[in-house]
């Protein structure tokens, strides 16, 4: 694990909140901490390899009921930018791998999703609430944090990404 301290500018960045012209979003950009988890596929994926992409990093749960709105329209998202260097790093933080997979079993996606079954990169991330996302730039900063969801932040979401995949 890498760069605690990074998140202390991006947690000190929530001043910024007032600033973004987004709702729900804050525009940051701090070097966003490297981490290694294992995937749902048994491989282990390391935030680093994918430096070059444009990564939605979205932490969730499986009791979680705006991740449950959230996720197919992430799907979505996915299916349509990942050929222009964009992946989401779904980072699951339930303690039982199985309730993430049940949740996954009734809400399909074909974005990778990680476990963090200890919350070590949760903490890392500084996560204050279910969902959290973080956009990440090719350069690996983390460019702007989202807390919860309402509907509505897909769309502020795909701004951002075309946003950061043109750059």
């Amino acid at each position: 694990m890498v760069m605690k301290a990074s998140m202390k500018s991006l947690a000190a960045a929530g001043v910024l909140a007032c600033l973004s012209p987004l709702v729900g979003a804050e525009a940051i950009n701090v070097p966003a901490p490297d981490f290694t988890l294992e995937s749902r596929s048994g491989e282990n994926l390391r935030l680093e390899d994918h430096r070059g992409e444009v990564v939605m990093l979205n932490f969730w749960a499986s009791w979680c009921g705006p991740c449950r709105q959230e996720m197919p329209l992430m799907d979505e998202l996915y299916s349509q930018y990942k050929d222009l260097g964009f992946t989401i790093l779904a980072v699951n933080v339930d303690e039982n791998r199985e309730e993430a997979h049940r949740f996954l079993d009734k809400v399909p996606v074909n974005y990778p999703v990680l476990y963090d079954p200890e919350s070590s990169v949760s903490e890392l991330y500084e996560v204050q609430a279910m969902p959290t996302t973080v956009m990440i730039d090719r350069d690996g900063k983390a460019r702007y944090l989202h807390y919860g969801y309402q509907p509505g932040y897909e769309d502020d979401y795909e701004q951002q990404i075309r946003e950061l995949v043109r750059e």
